[in-house]
């Protein structure tokens, strides 16, 4: 790679090597949802050196999204988050192909595209149970977050089942603030990318984190039954 790539991946080169940081750039991931969750994680891995980004979602930016989904700002209302989303992304890293599908999740995996690793970034309890049938379908390891209130959940999904362990509806969630949006997605997002580059990763095990009400931080972790 060229002296400007290693200078711009400098602290990573230092982190794992010339060799790990080269082999990001042969990486596609796909984020599904564009959202809060979607946000974080353009913003943390996009300028990682990860060589190609999908972000699918069909929605557009509202102006009570903001406060919590960090890629927006004020008069990119009305505009598809995925779309901007991929300008800000490109902004940020020269190195970087990003791909923005305005469609819903069952509309994209019709095209059955290959990725390295597939994102869940939804607030819909059915769409992510789509990504379930589809990564187990085609045995593609998927990163699950969600997060509601003062707490979330993060899990590496690879062997077990996402349907078999949450109950599936079409509840919405309750209220939420920013700061525990980026906290689920920048965890979301160091699974991604030990993953990608070939660090070791602890699969089907979901991680619980909440505040009590004295702002204690409580993590739990469960192992999940493997099909």
């Amino acid at each position: 790679m060229n002296e400007e790539f290693n200078e711009y991946f400098n602290r990573q080169i230092k982190l794992w090597g010339q060799e790990t940081q080269d082999s990001l750039q042969n990486k596609k991931v796909a984020i599904i949802g564009s959202g809060g969750l979607g946000c974080t994680l353009g913003i943390a891995l996009g300028a990682s050196g990860i060589g190609e980004f999908t972000f699918v979602d069909f929605d557009t930016v509202g102006v009570h999204n903001i406060h919590r989904q960090i890629g927006f700002k004020v008069g990119d209302d009305g505009k598809y988050k995925a779309e901007v989303l991929k300008e800000l992304m490109e902004s940020r890293c020269p190195y970087v192909k990003v791909n923005a599908c305005t469609e819903s999740f069952e509309e994209f995996a019709k095209k059955d595209l290959t990725f390295d690793l597939i994102i869940d970034a939804t607030d819909n309890l059915p769409t992510r149970a789509a990504i379930n049938e589809y990564c187990m379908k085609h045995n593609q390891p998927w990163i699950y977050g969600s997060v509601e209130e003062f707490h979330g959940q993060v899990c590496f999904f690879e062997k077990a089942s996402y349907e078999a362990v949450f109950q599936i509806n079409d509840r919405k969630p309750n209220g939420i603030a920013c700061p525990i949006v980026m906290h689920i997605g920048s965890l979301q997002a160091n699974l991604a990318l030990r993953y990608l580059a070939g660090l070791s990763v602890k699969k089907d095990v979901l991680y619980y984190l909440s505040f009590d009400n004295e702002g204690v931080i409580n993590t739990k972790k469960f192992n999940l039954p493997t099909a």
